[in-house]
């Protein structure tokens, strides 16, 4: 597979291959889709993209000193996920994403060998892990989830169902969220690592073609019984290591979202600018360039918040700061997409098109958080954010 780009270095456009070694080659005309020998097509699967890059060694490249347990590095995590965009599907991208910035952190927790051996199969791509924390009650209320443990001395039993799970249909193991007490109370709830394979497990995809690439997916637990060995960290300790590792998932989706809306900027200009209308082309037009200039705006205001907030929120889980991230993707992506959408006219209902990575894309004021609930986080922690935006006093 190509070498990636070295940590902060620019990304090359959509469908073009990353960069070889040597000089650049001139380019004419929109850049075309190019793979190398051990490279997915551009229709893969996210588990097929993720063993590629699993193969290739490059999905060490998203933490500190290539060690998960050592924190995400946020321009590693960005390099990676602008590639992965920028070559394959939304739904591809969204596989990876989670297994980046949240599962594989959260499995780095525990410890012990049935922990280890899964976290190893994971980075060099043997396998995918699916975390699978949302559960039949609604995604935004986790301390109402209906899936139970009960930890004994040797053993565990986890009884309960898991709805649209990223990677349910290719996982080799789920990181289940289970309560393993009754109440609302943050330490209730202990991570559990468990195989598909094992009894009591069954799993069925989601009822959506749009994100069947990404595995998607439903999975019910019948008194599945395993070793103690399969707790992940200590128990009661899940709701404090997710809230966590969600404020590093938020910050990705403000990175990918970035990455995302580049693209589709980039190509919909190129289609503007030669597309012909009257005696020059639609770029030519007023309005179609302010609605432009519009969306390169927001898209401009994101990448600085997230350049702003990454070292907080990589290093320290700053929660207010991930909140404002996935506040502000979640508007950002589907703005621009859907402003996309309408400059690229009919040809956007093309299979693939425009219209389709649209309704996609719609996830991000959803998936790790509904747009309306972090916001309330936000306001909850005005006076922090307002601190943050004054400036030094200053002697005069």
């Amino acid at each position: 597979m190509p070498e990636l780009p070295p940590h902060g270095t620019a990304l090359p456009p959509h469908g073009t291959a990353l960069p070889p070694h040597g000089p650049a080659q001139p380019q004419h005309g929109p850049a075309q889709p190019q793979h190398g020998p051990a490279e997915p097509p551009a229709s893969a699967t996210g588990a097929e993209v993720w063993a590629a890059l699993g193969r290739a060694g490059h999905l060490a490249r998203a933490y500190r000193g290539g060690d998960v347990r050592d924190g995400v590095d946020p321009d590693g995590l960005a390099d990676l996920l602008a590639a992965i965009d920028a070559r394959w599907s939304v739904p591809a991208t969204l596989s990876a994403s989670v297994q980046l910035a949240t599962a594989l952190p959260v499995l780095a927790t525990g410890g012990g060998a049935v922990v280890e051996r899964c976290l190893r199969r994971t980075l060099n791509g043997r396998a995918t892990l699916a975390l699978a924390a949302t559960d039949t009650t609604a995604g935004t209320d986790l301390t109402a989830l209906r899936t139970e443990v009960t930890v004994e001395e040797n053993a565990v039993t986890v009884t309960g169902r898991k709805e649209w799970i990223t990677n349910t249909t290719t996982a080799e193991s789920f990181l289940v969220l289970a309560r393993h007490r009754p109440g609302r109370h943050f330490a209730h709830f202990t991570w559990i690592l468990v195989p598909t394979d094992a009894p009591g497990v069954t799993v069925r995809p989601a009822p959506s073609g749009l994100y069947a690439g990404a595995g998607a997916g439903h999975v019910s637990l019948d008194g599945v019984r395993l070793d103690r060995s399969h707790v992940v960290g200590r128990v009661g300790l899940g709701l404090p290591v997710f809230a966590r590792h969600i404020a590093v998932e938020r910050l990705a989706g403000a990175l990918w979202g970035v990455a995302l809306c580049r693209r589709v900027l980039a190509d919909t200009r190129h289609r503007l600018r030669h597309r012909a209308h009257s005696e020059g082309t639609l770029w030519s037009l007023g309005h179609v360039r302010q609605r432009f200039a519009a969306c390169l705006v927001r898209v401009q205001e994101l990448r600085a918040l997230a350049e702003r907030w990454a070292p907080e929120v990589a290093q320290h889980h700053d929660l207010p700061a991930a909140a404002a991230l996935k506040a502000a993707a979640g508007a950002t992506v589907p703005y621009v997409l859907a402003e996309c959408a309408q400059l690229w006219g009919a040809a956007g209902f093309a299979d693939g098109g425009i219209q389709e990575i649209r309704a996609q894309a719609a996830l991000f004021g959803i998936g790790g958080g509904a747009t309306e609930v972090v916001l309330d986080t936000v306001a909850d922690n005005a006076e922090h954010l307002l601190d943050d935006l004054g400036r030094k006093d200053v002697s005069w």
